[in-house]
Formats: structure tokens, sequence, C-alpha cells
């Protein structure tokens, strides 16, 4: 997996923010359309693409998209 295709898929999820706009350094908390409905999508996102399985805690230890990359990596 590479940082690219996984900042790719995760912008794939967010449908209100350009997806230029994610990078690997993208806080994404702070996108404007961030809501746990977000995470969820991410997270399932993760689950089909990597089958890796991501907690709550994952989520909420991770502040940017690379920070949630490298956990994936970790469980993969």
């Amino acid at each position: 997996m590479e940082l690219k295709e996984f900042i790719d898929n995760f912008a794939a999820q967010m449908e209100e923010t350009d997806p230029a706009e994610i990078t690997a350094t993208t806080a994404f908390r702070d996108l404007d359309e961030w809501s746990s409905l977000s995470a969820l999508s991410i997270i399932a996102m993760v689950d089909e693409e990597y089958d890796v399985t991501l907690k709550g805690d994952d989520m909420k230890a991770a502040k940017t998209v690379e920070d949630l990359y490298n956990t994936v990596q970790s469980k993969l």
C-alpha cells in the first residue's frame, strides 16, 4: 500500500472537499465536512480496501491522514 493510494481513497470518502486539498499532512478533523459519519466511512473504506479493522481509539489517536495511513500500515 502506498501513501498516495491511501490519500486518494480517503479523499474519495469526502464528497464535499476537493480531493486536491487532502494531503498527507491534512488534519482531517479540521475539514468542514468531517463528522462521525465521515469517520465511519473511513473505517469502512479501510476494512474494504485493506482488510484492516480500525478502532475508535485508532481514529482518536490519528491527527493527520498520514497518521491514519501509518496505523493501517502497522496492522497489515
